[in-house]
């Protein structure tokens, strides 16, 4: 009888290694190996809910919070940029008036050149929303440390801490006077 329970205890521990529920320790690598059943986008955030510092690290409920955030910017730039196609496409350029004519051209080509700002942006809130898939999103790319909470929820495509992009920015004006 004893070597029945021996072998389902053995076989209860197998399971649960292969289900990946055994205890991590906090931190990068627990957030990496959470896998596909504890994504973000499972978790129901509670009304209200901002992360604090109080809290894990990165734990689901941030990182869930930090997804919702990055796709609601990301739909509020496609629809923007459906607006403009919609706008640019209805716009009649057969006006009488040069003056008319010159100013629908203009406007155009500055909603041109915001939409491919807003293109740019879109590419980095999609880095970002791939480093939430694999466990990176919240950790400088070049120091592996934690980035500040307020940090990131001012700017959630962040990818540097405050010290490694002032650090960036100086290098860069450094380089720049060359």
């Amino acid at each position: 009888m004893a070597e029945v329970s021996k072998k389902t205890a053995q076989t209860g521990s197998k399971a649960k290694k292969a289900s990946g529920k055994t205890a991590k320790p906090a931190g990068k690598s627990a957030v990496k190996s959470l896998g596909k059943s504890a994504t973000p986008e499972a978790i129901l955030l509670p009304e209200g809910y901002r992360p604090t510092d109080d809290e894990e690290f990165m734990n689901p409920m941030q990182l869930a919070y930090f997804r919702n955030k990055l796709e609601i910017w990301r739909a509020e730039l496609l629809n923007e940029a459906t607006e403009t196609i919609t706008d640019l496409s209805q716009e009649n350029l057969h006006r009488p008036d040069q003056m008319d004519r010159a100013q629908i051209e203009s406007n155009a080509a500055i909603d041109l050149r915001t939409r491919d700002r807003e293109r740019k942006l879109l590419q980095k809130i999609e880095a970002a929303l791939r480093r939430i898939e694999d466990g990176s999103y919240g950790y400088c790319v070049e120091t592996d440390e934690p980035i500040n909470l307020r940090r990131l929820e001012a700017r959630p495509i962040a990818s540097l801490s405050l010290h490694a992009q002032e650090q960036h920015e100086r290098n860069e004006r450094i380089h720049r006077d060359d």
